[in-house]
């Protein structure tokens, strides 16, 4: 069975998507087996957020062997980030370059026998996006879900996100509401910083899925910054209820 690939799509920086595509990727994980390709090819991030910022990639007869953020090698990740000897050195690629990248990265990177592909694209739409569309050669794009934030600036551009999937023929799995709300670390009462239901509203408005809600929890970022999964460290927070759910339904949605 060729892998299903899941596309995390957001339509400006700053809202979590990276931080969503790594929680959900280690979440998969526990079932399945995942691999993660890092796609900002100009701000290649998952490395730093799954701890792996030394790691390095190597080469074999089957093509690139991408890291495993596990003991088991059940989460295998794959980013610009791991073949940089500086790590702070800026990426000035043009269009081709780029597309030669991710035709590596899609093609002949040795991925195995990976059940889902989640695939961390850079905000709004551009020559990478484009381009993972056209290599997915021996595995099936599932969809797109989309990550914004409840401000109306986020939302403008997740409007944005939707058409281009409807352009390209890309299935829209869902949208997810990041940031929505401040939870207490004390007693669990969620605090809307920004507007509320709002994700809900526009997902009525342009008639696609809602997966759900998430929180700003200070867990989570903790878990970020030491690459940690979320989920299994906190299984009964709410943040992890709703990513719990929002797979759930994305999982759902795919075998339907």
């Amino acid at each position: 069975m060729p892998a299903e690939v899941i596309l995390i799509l957001s339509g400006k920086g700053g809202v979590g998507k990276t931080t969503f595509a790594c929680q959900l990727a280690m979440l998969i994980s526990e079932q399945y087996k995942v691999g993660l390709l890092d796609l900002d090819l100009c701000g290649p991030s998952v490395p730093t957020v799954l701890g792996l910022k030394d790691h390095l990639v190597h080469e074999s007869p089957l093509g690139w062997t991408p890291v495993y953020a596990d003991k088991e090698e059940k989460l295998a990740v794959m980013s610009v980030g791991f073949l940089l000897n500086n790590q702070d050195s800026a990426i000035i690629w043009r269009g081709p370059k780029k597309e030669a990248m991710v035709e590596q990265f899609v093609k002949k990177v040795n991925w195995g026998d990976v059940d889902f592909l989640i695939v961390d694209t850079p905000p709004g739409t551009s020559d990478e996006h484009i381009s993972v569309v056209q290599h997915l050669e021996n595995m099936h794009l599932a969809g797109a879900v989309i990550v914004t934030t409840p401000q109306e600036v986020s939302l403008t551009d997740a409007a944005r996100e939707i058409s281009f999937c409807k352009v390209t023929g890309i299935n829209i799995l869902g949208v997810v509401e990041n940031m929505s709300g401040y939870l207490c670390p004390y007693c669990d009462h969620v605090t809307n910083v920004l507007s509320s239901h709002t994700g809900v509203q526009f997902c009525q408005q342009h008639q696609v899925d809602f997966l759900g809600q998430l929180p700003i929890e200070i867990r989570l970022s903790q878990c970020m910054e030491d690459g940690k999964n979320f989920c299994k460290l906190n299984p009964e927070s709410n943040a992890s209820v709703v990513f719990k759910d929002i797979w759930d339904k994305i999982s759902r949605k795919i075998n339907s």
